[in-house]
């Protein structure tokens, strides 16, 4: 069952980005439904753990991992915001984020989007990878490759970008954690810094 609800979940994901990035629909419509169906299929059949580490410890990690995150994400941002591509599509997912106020954007990703991709990827992917043949260690490397999968579609360069180096970091804390609690906190803590003070391209479109 777990197997099916990963494959259907990884499908589901890349097709609601194929959508967005062809106009077809709203980010802020289609992703909060299609994420937060898989969290609660993913919340029903995870092979949940008990963690390694201690609830305090997770939180602290996670939330100093995901401000780490924040600040090399708004350095590459400076170092390639030459390269018009880039800077052009970092533009164009602020202003997607801009079609809803502050408050709705930050409510649907903190409280439906970012919890159901944890849930999703770390707790029920790479959980389930994790009890398999592979490993541990396979099974992550596995369930990031798969995540980062699953946002290709979006056709996104910084979408992309981020599902690389923030699945990796987010990853590597269930990794380390054996739950979801630390990529939870970082992966929060980023998406809060990332939509209050936004890098490069995301405060011209602010400004405008």
């Amino acid at each position: 069952m777990a197997g099916l609800v990963i494959a259907l979940g990884l499908l589901a994901e890349m097709a609601g980005w194929w959508r967005v990035a062809s106009r077809k629909a709203s980010v802020w419509r289609a992703m909060p439904v299609i994420l937060a169906a898989m969290g609660i299929a993913a919340g029903i059949v995870a092979p949940w753990h008990e963690p390694d580490v201690s609830a305090p410890t997770a939180l602290a990690v996670g939330a100093a991992t995901g401000l780490a995150l924040f600040v090399v994400t708004q350095a590459f941002v400076w170092a390639v915001a030459r390269w018009e591509p880039f800077r052009r599509q970092t533009l164009d997912q602020y202003r997607k984020a801009a079609a809803v106020s502050p408050s709705t954007s930050l409510a649907l990703s903190l409280l439906v989007m970012v919890p159901a991709e944890e849930v999703f990827w770390r707790g029920l992917t790479q959980a389930t990878l994790a009890d398999t043949g592979l490993g541990t260690t396979g099974g992550a490397v596995v369930a990031w490759a798969l995540y980062v999968v699953a946002n290709l579609p979006s056709r996104s360069l910084p979408i992309i970008a981020a599902a690389t180096v923030g699945g990796a970091l987010w990853t590597g804390l269930w990794w380390w954690s054996g739950g979801v609690l630390a990529p939870l906190a970082s992966h929060i803590l980023w998406t809060v810094s990332m939509l209050a003070l936004p890098p490069g391209a995301g405060r011209e479109e602010e400004r405008a």
